[in-house]
């Protein structure tokens, strides 16, 4: 669009917006009626780790949620000369899975627990084997259950229970719903109702019927919603509340709040069957559309859906960039201690090409970037450790490659149980800051996984992007028309990325250091019961 034509969408709020709340960075991207971003805004965040628990404030939320929207407001008035006061619609999206409930009075309850918590074991297991179907340890069920089973004084006065886009979202509209792809992350959902597992509800209600609470399970939890749904609109306090400048109106529509899993694959494309995405950043997830469901449970194999409900199986793994990321951050404090200014974005895209330039499987080096727990691999607490023998080839080149090889190690060993069910992929489509250096990342990852990495050049945007399209879908698509159709025909038609086949010599050097990393998982036992 001419910036006349972008100008006249914003005055007549033929725009969308979608603000997604990521690990370490919330961000807000509006969209023109070509799905092209005009405008963004981000605020950076980080989750603390108080009395045992991984979590952000309820203040820091809406501080981040507040600062991305405004500014990319004032982009929009630098840029468009527009005061921003109507949006087509808005989406919310946020990191999937976690806990946050809530009592009858709208107060949080507890500190919000994130996915990244590994602090429900028993009551994970105990649900997967009542369920028959894996429930993993950052679901939002596990939370509630060992919360009864720890006899937490809360779990009696809990009115809601929710996810993080959704609290966000309860609060802009008052309306209690979520869409399917994160309640997937909060209960088993049935892709053929697009509801909960009714069986389930049915058996988790028996389970804690002894306990004597005041609450039936559907009495908390969200209502499931599928793509392309009406999910509210923005009320006076919520207009207020997200835009403090006062200039937003109320009345704006929202479509259902998404995890990040879910508009991943909608920024990606890779809603359709055959087909994947991968989000590499933080922490690091592979979401596989399926043909046909898995022969059996998996521990490592979570089942979620597309924001349309169809079913994916999901690897997700709690660690990718944090420790590759610290790292840098030490080579930038010591280029600062000899007087030489560097820039961030410089520093990484450098290390990364050096990692290019290392032996293929590494150097012989080994490292674990577990900062968390892991539950791929089996540990409840994380311990970065870098290891390396007499005989290690160590050099910066190799120092760097084996520090992505390992951001991916977890990813691989649940990768490795769907290719043996026969899951099969034409290409995995890849976004996150592990892909920002161009093709360093994506050559990696296709080494890594075994098949062609497509990044496109909007996947930078991200979540938050991904977002914004299932705002415009809910607004735009025509009568009966699916999500995948409306991607593939009005917002990818002819646009392919950049793909990177896997090189023969690269895979087999991951293959060999990923014999490393499952040998020398005991070391990293020894590390964890050691360092208490």
């Amino acid at each position: 669009m001419k910036g006349n034509d972008i100008q006249t969408a914003i005055r007549e709020g033929k725009t969308a917006l979608g603000i997604e709340l990521g690990s370490t960075r919330i961000k807000a991207v509006l969209v023109d009626e070509d799905h092209n971003p005009i405008a963004s805004g981000s605020h950076d965040w980080e989750n603390k780790y108080e009395n045992g628990v991984w979590t952000y404030s309820i203040p820091d939320i809406w501080r981040g949620v507040q600062d991305s929207y405004q500014k990319m407001a004032k982009e929009v008035k630098e840029t468009y000369g527009e005061t921003l006061t109507t949006i087509g619609a808005i989406c919310f999206s946020a990191m999937m899975h976690g806990y946050m409930a809530f009592d009858k009075e709208g107060e949080i309850l507890v500190p919000f627990r994130t996915w990244r918590n590994t602090m429900t074991g028993e009551a994970s297991q105990k649900l997967t084997d009542i369920f028959s179907y894996h429930i993993p340890q950052r679901w939002s069920i596990a939370h509630l259950y060992q919360a009864i089973l720890n006899k937490e004084d809360h779990v009696s006065a809990i009115d809601y229970l929710i996810t993080l886009e959704g609290y966000v979202h309860w609060k802009l509209t008052g309306k209690r719903v979520l869409g399917i792809g994160d309640c997937a992350g909060m209960f088993p959902v049935d892709s053929t109702t697009k509801d909960y597992y009714e069986r389930m509800v049915e058996q988790f209600d028996s389970l804690i019927e002894p306990e004597g609470l005041p609450w039936k399970l559907r009495d908390i939890m969200p209502k499931v919603l599928t793509a392309g749904e009406e999910a509210g609109t923005l009320t006076e306090e919520g207009a207020t509340l997200l835009d403090v400048s006062g200039n937003l109106k109320a009345g704006i529509p929202l479509c259902p709040p998404e995890g990040d899993a879910g508009t991943g694959m909608t920024a990606t494309n890779s809603v359709a069957r055959r087909t994947g995405n991968v989000s590499a950043g933080t922490s690091v997830f592979a979401m596989v559309v399926l043909e046909k469901e898995l022969s059996k449970v998996y521990e490592e194999i979570d089942l979620v859906t597309t924001p349309a409900g169809d079913s994916v199986a999901m690897v997700h793994c709690n660690n990718c960039t944090s420790d590759l990321n610290a790292w840098v951050s030490l080579f930038e404090e010591f280029a600062e201690a000899m007087g030489m200014k560097t820039d961030k974005n410089t520093l990484f895209s450098t290390l990364y090409q050096k990692a290019l330039e290392g032996d293929k499987d590494g150097g012989g080096l080994l490292s674990y970037g577990y900062l968390s727990g892991e539950h791929i691999t089996h540990f409840e607490e994380g311990r970065p450790l870098f290891v390396r023998t007499p005989n290690s080839r160590f050099n910066l080149a190799n120092f760097m490659r084996v520090h992505l090889y390992t951001a991916l190690g977890a990813l691989k060993v649940g990768m490795e149980i769907l290719y043996e069910e026969g899951v099969k992929l034409d290409v995995l489509l890849g976004h996150g800051g592990l892909f920002k250096t161009k093709g360093v990342g994506q050559s990696i990852m296709a080494a890594a996984m075994n098949v062609p990495v497509s990044v496109m050049e909007t996947a930078g945007e991200g979540g938050a992007w991904g977002a914004a399209l299932l705002a415009s879908y809910m607004i735009r698509k025509d009568e009966g028309e699916t999500l995948d159709h409306y991607l593939a025909q009005k917002v990818f038609h002819g646009e392919n990325g950049t793909v990177i086949k896997p090189d023969a010599q690269d895979e087999a050097g991951f293959n060999v250091f990923m014999e490393r990393y499952k040998a020398g998982l005991s070391i990293e036992r020894a590390a964890l019961d050691y360092m208490k």
